[in-house]
């Protein structure tokens, strides 16, 4: 990899379980509330999380400089560097533009499937820019969670994009980017993770015993 650096993991779980590789956003690494969160429920049902850090957030908790994103090309190489670290098969997914990377990664021979959080489908109030096209010809099994007020995709916009027939969208009651619902609505952060930790178990488990019955 150019400009070299050594990527930062968090493993969540036993090495001899099932494996999720779970990628963060563009705004904060591995150690965020939410990462956390979704990869303790998961370790909690018996799935092996690993978590890890893109270049540019590496780079961050070195030298505590704020950096925007790598590009693309970048993001993927370090994604597959991390995937290829695993042994045997895994799931791959991440929140928002992590969970991209992991959609754009879904060739490659290690991945059975893959979830996406918070899917970033365009910039808050910039419909125009979608980042979603690949979501039509998606060839695995894969889960978007997505708050229903989500500004980067919400309901309504959602049930009008054309997605592959391997994709699955579920929704957060009343959840915004970070799942998180307004104190009006009835539900809490803590249910909408609790949902969310209960999807991906079943859906991570269904990959892997698809993988084993074939």
């Amino acid at each position: 990899m150019s400009d070299e650096i050594e990527l930062p993991v968090i493993v969540d779980g036993d090495e001899h379980t099932r494996t999720f590789v779970f990628a963060h956003g563009a705004g904060a690494g591995k150690d965020h509330e939410f990462m956390q969160d979704v990869a303790k429920g998961l370790s909690d049902n018996g799935i092996r999380v690993v978590r890890f850090d893109f270049p540019y957030m590496a780079k961050r908790a070195i030298d505590g400089k704020r950096r925007p994103p790598d590009r693309a090309p970048k993001l993927l190489e370090a994604y597959a560097k991390i995937i290829e670290q695993q042994q045997g098969k895994v799931v791959i997914g991440g929140k928002s533009m992590g969970g991209r990377m992991a959609s754009l990664s879904f060739e490659h021979d290690q991945v059975l499937g893959v979830a996406c959080l918070g899917f970033p489908f365009h910039p808050p109030k910039k419909l125009d820019k979608f980042k979603g096209e690949h979501l039509a010809d998606i060839s695995k099994p894969t889960l978007i969670l997505q708050g229903e007020r989500d500004t980067f995709g919400n309901r309504e916009e959602v049930s009008e994009y054309s997605l592959s027939d391997k994709v699955t969208v579920e929704w957060i009651n009343d959840g915004d980017h970070s799942f998180s619902p307004r104190k009006r609505s009835g539900f809490t952060y803590e249910q909408n993770i609790t949902f969310t930790v209960e999807r991906l178990t079943s859906f991570i488990n269904h990959c892997f015993d698809n993988q084993e019955q074939g």
